[in-house]
């Protein structure tokens, strides 16, 4: 049965990056109601609660997942959390939008994939890139024919993660209403190191834009138990090859990005940030940045789209299951130094 309108969400993991992007969007969606709140730190859960001025708050997610306040959560608690916060969500009939990654476990997010479709219920999984019009549009132009077959792709980002890896001191001035919790910097909370954190996005980024899978991958890290810089070479589901590097430990703090989609009739190029497309065949070149694009629903209006007019998720959670499947084959390979194949 479809709950009425406005949706009661609730965060579990009531933090840094939800203040700074669910919570928001939660409030400025005209579907639904910021309801409750969870995290386990009682003085900042009341600085949220008082900022996003929500009654209802909860150190324990049991209680608001049982309380009948909420007809679906946003869960953004530490990666190694996602599991046990989605399962009994689900098994109480709650959609939700859960953060990337779906799960540290590939045999997990199987599992939660499994029970929200023989439940009915949404479950929206908060990778980036369908929800960046850059990948939007370049998902379009290679689905139309533009680049014809993938023949190779390339995705390398640069940047500066070590305040939110504890590897130095936070900036005093980050956005947000209460500090980033240092999660990251602990392999076990968070599946691995930057790899299983913002390297995911790029994986999702080759994934969901061309619309393969990966089929071998080979990885090189500064450290497989707990990576800053990592290198992939993988063998695509259609043959093509691909690579894929992540620096998080840049000297300079902008963020740098660049792909490169080879394809038989022509190229793609993005570069960030700020991010923009170009398009390249024999018959005509197409310039376009992100802010000439239209703007993708976000997270939260994906998840109210699904609920109330059985809409889909914008990236399917056996595709987020098989970026964490690549994820972990990536370690194994690091570890091994073996072709890993999937």
């Amino acid at each position: 049965m479809t709950p009425p309108v406005p949706l009661r969400l609730g965060v579990i993991g009531a933090g840094w990056f939800a203040s700074r992007r669910h919570c928001p969007d939660i409030l400025r969606h005209p579907e639904t109601t910021l309801s409750a709140l969870c995290r386990r730190d009682p003085a900042e859960l009341q600085k949220l609660a008082a900022h996003f001025q929500v009654g209802h708050c909860f150190t324990d997610y049991r209680e608001l997942i049982h309380s009948g306040l909420v007809d679906a959560v946003v869960i953004c608690s530490p990666h190694h959390l996602h599991y046990e916060h989605t399962l009994p969500a689900l098994e109480q009939g709650l959609h939700v939008l859960l953060e990337k990654p779906i799960t540290i476990d590939p045999g997990e997010g199987r599992r939660l994939v499994a029970l929200a479709a023989e439940r009915g219920l949404a479950l929206v999984v908060g990778q980036n890139p369908p929800y960046w019009s850059h990948c939007c549009f370049l998902r379009e132009q290679i689905a139309a024919g533009t680049l014809g077959t993938i023949e190779s792709a390339h995705v390398h980002w640069v940047g500066n993660a070590k305040g939110v890896l504890g590897l130095e001191a936070l900036p005093a001035d980050l956005p947000g209403v209460v500090r980033p919790s240092l999660f990251r910097g602990d392999a076990a909370q968070n599946g691995g190191g930057f790899l299983m954190d913002g390297g995911t996005h790029l994986i999702s980024e080759l994934l969901w834009c061309t619309g393969l899978r990966v089929a071998a991958v080979s990885a090189v890290m500064d450290n497989a138990a707990w990576d800053v810089r990592a290198a992939l070479s993988a063998r695509l589901s259609n043959g093509a090859l691909a690579t894929l590097s992540i620096l998080a430990d840049s000297g300079t703090p902008a963020k740098r990005q660049h792909s490169l989609y080879y394809g038989s009739a022509g190229t793609a190029e993005l570069r960030g940030f700020p991010f923009a497309v170009r398009i390249t065949t024999g018959k005509e070149e197409l310039d376009r940045r992100e802010d000439e694009l239209p703007i993708p629903p976000t997270p939260v209006a994906n998840l109210v789209d699904c609920i109330l007019r059985q809409g889909h998720p914008a990236m399917a959670g056996e595709l987020a299951v098989h970026v964490v499947e690549v994820t972990q084959a990536a370690y194994a390979s690091a570890r091994s130094a073996q072709v890993i194949k999937l």
